[in-house]
């Protein structure tokens, strides 16, 4: 088999349970950022010669891949980490950094090659730990995930600055490999937090003149963008939205939609709001022994269990809901997933 399949040539790529995802989607974004970040600590391996250093860039590269996976296929709990799972970053910090005195003040990298391609992989950790951060906005993230990013960029660092003492011949090699009991106070470059608070994001929210919720005027350009993207497809759909209440906001009839889609779509932004969580996501829930089987009974028949909506947020607000009916459930979640990575466009 040919490793081209043509496939990308428009511009568009497949996610495990999603097709047609454009290339500039955040998703795809995060896992080449993640992909370079592998080669980066490949290029790095090849400059080690500590067999231990190695063993452990392995690992690392190895939960990478997992977190790529999880990206790809976020319904498969096997691509899940633990929330411990960068534990073993924090002891290996905690052991350099008892054999050397880190600097504090900020460091020029460049003084030697391993520790400065050290900072180059650092760099590309910090921005995959950022477009996961944007990810996790739009289509949720993986916490355990999260933290290992965050204190990856952290463990890269420390050891660029270990591999700099050691050519510098500073480290005390005599030293016992116990972690120190007190807590040094961080640099600037190990706090570093994409993440924008709730109170920032309700600020932002105001002065795009959300207030938490949709406006019409937002409404009718994430409309006019996903219907676009539906005539590329050759698909007819209804498309809805709806305020953080469930009340419609706006809902549009492409030519040639099927008559039942209208009440469908409104039912199913109505639907993603009501429980916080896309209606693909509630269908496997509401299978007989799930969580939230049954679900569809309740709320005089509002409450649907076909994919398709999906909750409209910035940040950890919800400000509408968008629902598409037209075509298989897939193919509406599938819509619906474009339209949340263009929200950012038309808010």
């Amino acid at each position: 088999m040919s490793i081209y399949t043509k496939g990308g040539d428009r511009g568009t790529t497949s996610l495990v349970r999603t097709k047609n995802v454009s290339k500039s989607d955040d998703r795809i974004q995060l896992v080449g950022t993640i992909d370079e970040l592998t080669s980066h600590l490949g290029l790095v391996k090849t400059m080690i010669e500590d067999e231990e250093n190695i063993r452990m860039l392995e690992n690392i590269q190895r939960i990478l891949i997992t977190v790529m996976a999880g990206v790809a296929d976020p319904y498969n709990k096997e691509y899940k980490l633990d929330e411990h799972a960068a534990e073993f970053l924090e002891q290996e910090i905690d052991r350099m950094e008892g054999l050397f005195h880190r600097p504090k003040e900020f460091i020029l990298p460049g003084q030697c090659r391993l520790s400065a391609e050290l900072d180059i992989a650092r760099t590309v950790s910090r921005r995959a730990e950022r477009a996961l951060a944007a990810v996790s906005v739009k289509f949720g993230a993986d916490n355990g995930a999260k933290i290992f990013m965050n204190r990856l960029a952290d463990y890269l660092y420390v050891l660029a600055r270990y591999t700099d003492a050691k050519m510098e011949k500073k480290v005390d090699n005599t030293a016992s490999e116990a972690v120190n009991g007190g807590k040094e106070e961080k640099s600037m470059e190990q706090n570093q937090n994409p993440a924008a608070s709730e109170a920032v994001i309700q600020e932002v929210l105001k002065r795009m003149g959300v207030q938490g919720r949709i406006t019409l005027d937002s409404a009718k350009r994430l409309i006019e963008k996903i219907e676009e993207e539906a005539r590329r497809r050759g698909k007819k759909a209804v498309i809805a939205i709806c305020g953080p209440e469930g009340n419609p906001v706006a809902v549009h009839v492409m030519d040639g939609a099927f008559l039942v889609s209208f009440d469908v779509a409104t039912k199913k932004a109505y639907t993603s709001v009501a429980v916080k969580m896309s209606t693909m996501e509630l269908s496997k829930l509401a299978q007989p022994g799930g969580t939230f089987y049954g679900v569809d009974k309740m709320d005089n028949g509002k409450i649907v269990i076909f994919a398709g909506g999906v909750p409209l947020k910035v940040g950890d607000t919800i400000i509408g809901g968008l629902g598409i009916s037209g075509g298989t459930g897939e193919e509406d979640h599938s819509l619906a997933e474009y339209g949340l990575s263009v929200l950012n466009e038309v808010l």
